[in-house]
C-alpha cells in the first residue's frame, strides 16, 4: 500500500510539472496538481546582482521572496582570478555581454518536487542547484568553454539542457544531480532552446558572434555559424541542421540576419516564430515547408542609435511568448523600448505598452496574460493577451533577464 502511495504521489507530481513546462515551450497544456506542498510561483532572474525575485504566478504577482543564487561568489572569484584564461574570459564577458557587469543568473528552473532552482550563471561557466529553504547549494556543474546561456527543462522535469555559448555545445544535465548525460555540437554561440514533439527532441538556435563590433552588412561573415540544431532528446544525436540564410534570400530579404534571437512554435509545432539579430519585428518559418513564410515589421523607435555596434548584442527585439490558443504573440520590443501583442493572423502589432529595455516574455500559467521583464527599469510587467492592455508592474532585482515558471515550497518566503 505504501509503495502504490509513493508511486501515485510521483506521477501526480511529474504530471504537474510536465504541464507547466508545455506552457513555457508556447504549447497548449492543461495544469494539473501542483507537487505536494508547494506554491506556484514565477522565478526572475536579476542578472547583474545574482538574485532570483520569486513572485506569485497570479493575482496580484506580489513578491514571495529573493534567492541569492551567488553564495559561493568568493570561492568562483579565486578560482577565476588564480587562472590567467578564465580571467581573460571573464572579463571579457563582463566588458561585452555584460555591458560592464557580471552576468550572474540567466536561465532557471525549479526541480519536480519544487525544492530546489537550478540556474546558468554565464560570468561563472556553469549549472547550479540551490535548496530555495537553505539556500544552498546542491550541486554545481561547469559547462564547456566560459559562458552558460539559456535552458530548457524536458517535459518530466528530469533533465535540462544548457548552452554553453562559447563551447558551441548544448549540454544535458541530470537536473537532480547535475550528472552530464550527453551534449551535441551545435553552430557558434549556442543561444535558446526549446524541447519539442513530446519532448523527444530539442531544438536549438546558434546566434553566432554577437559580442563584437563588426555589425555592417559586409562583416556579417565574421559573425560564424549561425543555424538551428535539432537533436534527438533520448540520443542527443544531430538529426536536422536549419540555416535561415537560404531561407531568408528566397523570401527576398537578404537584408535580414539568420541569427536567430528568442522564438517560440505554433501551437501544432508546424511554425517557428522568431526574433532575429537587428530587425524589430517576427519571421515565420514553416518547419514541413523548409522555408519562410512571411515576415512581419513591427513599430520601430526613432530615438534608437542608428549606428548598430550600440544596440545590445544585435537583439534589437529580444523576448518572445505565444497565447494558450496559439493565436497571439507577446512581443519584447527591446532597444525600442516597448512591449506589444501580435496577433498571429496578420502578423501586425497591438497597442504600444511603453517598457524599460524589456528582455524575455512568459506566458501565465492560466494562459490569459504575458509576464515581460523590463531589465533597464528593474520591473516585470504583466500584459493581457486579449485587450493588449497592460495590468501592473511589480519590482525585482538589478537587471532581470529571464522569466521562468516554477514551484516553491508551499511555506516558502523571505523579507
Amino acid at each position: 500500500m505504501k509503495a502504490k502511495t509513493s508511486l501515485k504521489l510521483k506521477t501526480k507530481m511529474i504530471t504537474g510539472f510536465a504541464a507547466l513546462t508545455a506552457a513555457a515551450f508556447g504549447a497548449s497544456a492543461v495544469f494539473a496538481a501542483a507537487p505536494p506542498n508547494t506554491q506556484q510561483v514565477f522565478f526572475v532572474g536579476n542578472n547583474w546582482d545574482g538574485t532570483a525575485t520569486v513572485i506569485r504566478s497570479a493575482g496580484d504577482y506580489g513578491k514571495i521572496g529573493v534567492i541569492n543564487m551567488i553564495p559561493d561568489r568568493k570561492d568562483r572569484l579565486l578560482e577565476i582570478h588564480v587562472n590567467p584564461v578564465k580571467l581573460i574570459a571573464y572579463t571579457y564577458i563582463q566588458s561585452t555581454a555584460g555591458e560592464g557587469h557580471d552576468q550572474l543568473v540567466d536561465d532557471m528552473y525549479s526541480t519536480p518536487d519544487g525544492k530546489s532552482v537550478v540556474a546558468s550563471r554565464p560570468s561563472f561557466a556553469d549549472v547550479v542547484s540551490i535548496n530555495i529553504a537553505s539556500g544552498k547549494i546542491n550541486w554545481r556543474t561547469p559547462v564547456q568553454g566560459f559562458r552558460a546561456d539559456h535552458m530548457a527543462v524536458l517535459p518530466d522535469g528530469q533533465q535540462v539542457a544548457v548552452s554553453a555559448s562559447s563551447g558551441n555545445v548544448v549540454q544535458v544535465l541530470d537536473i537532480h544531480t547535475g550528472k552530464e548525460l550527453g551534449r551535441f555540437d551545435t553552430g557558434d554561440k549556442p543561444h535558446e532552446n526549446i524541447y519539442f514533439d513530446g519532448g523527444s527532441k530539442i531544438l536549438n538556435s546558434a546566434i553566432g558572434n554577437v559580442e563584437t563590433s563588426m555589425d555592417a552588412a559586409w562583416q556579417d561573415f565574421t559573425k560564424g555559424k549561425r543555424f538551428f540544431t535539432i537533436a534527438d532528446a533520448s540520443n542527443y544525436k544531430v538529426l536536422k541542421k536549419i540555416d535561415f540564410r537560404p531561407a531568408l534570400d528566397a523570401f527576398g530579404r537578404k537584408d535580414l540576419s539568420n541569427a536567430v534571437r528568442p522564438m517560440v512554435l505554433s501551437k501544432d509545432e508546424s511554425k517557428i516564430y522568431a526574433q532575429v539579430s537587428f530587425f524589430n519585428g517576427l519571421v515565420e518559418y514553416d518547419l514541413n515547408q523548409d522555408k519562410v513564410t512571411r515576415i512581419g515589421q513591427l513599430p520601430g523607435s526613432s530615438t534608437i542609435p542608428s549606428d548598430r555596434t550600440k544596440w545590445v548584442n544585435d537583439s534589437r527585439h529580444h523576448g518572445l511568448s505565444i497565447s494558450a490558443d496559439g493565436e497571439k504573440l507577446c512581443v519584447a520590443g527591446t532597444m525600442d523600448d516597448y512591449a506589444t501583442i501580435v496577433d498571429r493572423q496578420t502578423l501586425k502589432a497591438g497597442k504600444l505598452i511603453a517598457a524599460g529595455k524589456p528582455y524575455w516574455a512568459t506566458r501565465s500559467p492560466d494562459g490569459k496574460n504575458c509576464v515581460i521583464s523590463e531589465s533597464a527599469n528593474d520591473a516585470v510587467t504583466v500584459i493581457n493577451f486579449d485587450t493588449g492592455e497592460k495590468v501592473l508592474s511589480v519590482p525585482v532585482g538589478n537587471h532581470p533577464q529571464r522569466v521562468r515558471i516554477g514551484y516553491a515550497p508551499a511555506d516558502w518566503s523571505t523579507p
